[in-house]
């Protein structure tokens, strides 16, 4: 009896030690907000582009190179001052036909539609013709009346398919487009004038190009087609001269008016690197060829100096203690024992240390990921965490964030769970602890 005399003393002191321990229900320690860890950088910073960087003097008023994968812009000359884009808009007219029509719907011609001016498909009011046949005349040949011929029968009429034009390019991430007409002929409307930036039209063909079906049919060289009657027969040849001037071009597309001179956006690919590119005012008549050159310049700039490299660095993340708590019995580690031919794993019943290892919620995959990097360029890794975590803690909880960074671009965001549970100590724990020790 005189042993256990001394296991309810040390029952008492254990349960005085706890209320000393442990703030009262409220206190500030428990409501206040967990403080975060300054920011730690695994990575030197990024290097900062410069235009004095870039590809030498190009005709364009505007231009851009754009990393297709990220969206991330890797060269621009005034890209984001936004300037009519003539038949460039046609790119969109495509991908949101394409994803709002069926190939063999049935379009039919309006008046609007047979007026339009040249370049067009002349079509005759009451015609019909199939969606997929006019999207070939509208990519390959950039016809204007095919244009407002699929607008009506997508949208309901120009200007409804107008609107969906402008929500589309601020889902897809335009910050200064606005549309009015789907052929790209100079316009204006309440809203402003029919105009986007180099950036925001390379964004676009970024997303076009991710559709199979839009790339079909803008890769085609030559496309014939009838009427639903099939009295009216149609041969048309891809103008995209682009496409045979390099292997690396995979899709394109031209465009011309008085107010907004040659443009041009193309998507390349070499080695596994995906490159948009868009100009805007790049000369006006006789200077037609300035376009392939200005495009040929970005394009070799880009396989010059950005190579396709593997960012991701396992970030350094401490032990973080956690107040007022202890990991939950069982859940530690287990050791096993040799039963005969049978292994037994036993749970070790002994609470550990209360601290949390921080687990980072990414995949293979996302390990794998890469970025294109010019030359001297680095990513940045940013670990933010809680630093005073206080019981309960769960398993699989968010406790801080890792974050990938590439100057301002942010490549990627992933959680930092708790690997472990911890339970708090009440006094309910005090007691059931005392009286686990005193009776085994």
């Amino acid at each position: 009896m005189k042993g256990r005399g001394k296991h309810w003393l040390f029952l008492l002191a254990a349960l005085q030690i706890f209320a000393a321990a442990v703030p009262a229900t409220g206190s500030s320690r428990e409501n206040s907000t967990q403080a975060v860890s300054p920011v730690v950088q695994m990575i030197p910073a990024a290097v900062d582009m410069k235009e004095t960087d870039g590809p030498g003097n190009l005709y364009a008023l505007s231009a851009v190179l754009m990393d297709g994968d990220s969206g991330r812009v890797l060269y621009e000359k005034e890209g984001y001052t936004a300037r009519p884009n003539a038949s460039t808009t046609k790119v969109m007219t495509c991908i949101l036909a394409l994803e709002n029509g069926a190939g063999d719907d049935y379009v039919m011609v309006s008046k609007n539609a047979a007026s339009q001016p040249e370049v067009k498909l002349n079509l005759k009011e009451g015609e019909q013709y199939y969606l997929e046949d006019l999207l070939y005349s509208l990519m390959l040949k950039s016809h204007n009346d095919t244009a407002v011929a699929i607008a009506e029968h997508i949208g309901g009429s120009v200007e409804g398919f107008a609107k969906m034009m402008n929500a589309k390019a601020k889902e897809i991430g335009c910050t200064n487009t606005h549309f009015v007409t789907p052929n790209g002929l100079d316009s204006a409307d309440a809203g402003g004038v029919h105009q986007t930036t180099a950036r925001d039209l390379a964004l676009i063909m970024s997303y076009a190009v991710k559709n199979k079906t839009f790339l079909h049919i803008t890769q085609t060289r030559d496309y014939s087609f009838t009427d639903l009657s099939g009295k009216r027969q149609f041969s048309v040849h891809n103008a995209n001269a682009f496409l045979d001037m390099t292997p690396d071009a995979v899709s394109g597309k031209t465009g011309f008016t008085g107010n907004a001179g040659y443009c041009y956006v193309a998507a390349c690919e070499n080695d596994g690197r995906s490159f948009i590119i868009s100009l805007l005012g790049c000369g006006w008549p006789n200077n037609k060829s300035y376009k392939w050159k200005d495009t040929m310049k970005l394009l070799e700039y880009g396989k010059e100096n950005f190579h396709k490299e593997t960012y991701w660095q396992e970030p350094k993340i401490p032990r973080i203690p956690v107040q007022n708590g202890v990991a939950a019995p069982g859940l530690e580690s287990t050791d096993q024992t040799d039963s005969g031919n049978k292994i037994i794993e036993v749970q070790k019943e002994e609470p550990s240390a209360a601290y949390i290892n921080g687990i980072v919620e990414a995949s293979a995959s996302d390990r794998e990921k890469q970025i294109l990097l010019k030359n001297g360029e680095k990513v940045t890794c940013h670990l933010r965490y809680e630093e005073n975590l206080t019981a309960p803690v769960k398993k699989g909880q968010k406790i801080g964030q890792v974050t990938f960074c590439l100057g301002e671009l942010v490549l990627a965001r992933y959680n930092l769970v708790a690997d472990r549970n911890i339970v708090k100590i009440t006094y309910l724990w005090c007691v059931n602890k005392v009286f686990h020790d005193f009776f085994h």
